[in-house]
């Protein structure tokens, strides 16, 4: 299932399908580490779910809710039920 990243639910894991945020923001995004292709788990979510916690091959990032919004994922159908 294919899913914004804002969508996703603490301890959820997920795969970087898409970035279509273009110009400074993308390149910001993807200097970041979030590639197409990346496996990471969403560790964290603050009271008003603004910033995303991310965890991603050996390092721990926050996004701003208008940056995960330009990130698509794929996680399981079963993980996103609940």
């Amino acid at each position: 299932m294919i899913i914004p990243m804002r969508k996703m639910k603490v301890n959820q894991k997920g795969i970087i399908k898409s970035v279509s945020a273009r110009g400074e923001l993308g390149k910001r995004i993807r200097d970041m580490g979030i590639l197409p292709g990346s496996e990471f788990m969403i560790i964290g979510k603050a009271p008003l779910y603004d910033p995303v916690a991310l965890k991603l091959t050996g390092f721990t990032l926050t996004l701003r809710n208008s940056e995960a919004d330009y990130i698509t994922c794929e996680v399981d159908k079963e993980e996103n039920n609940g």
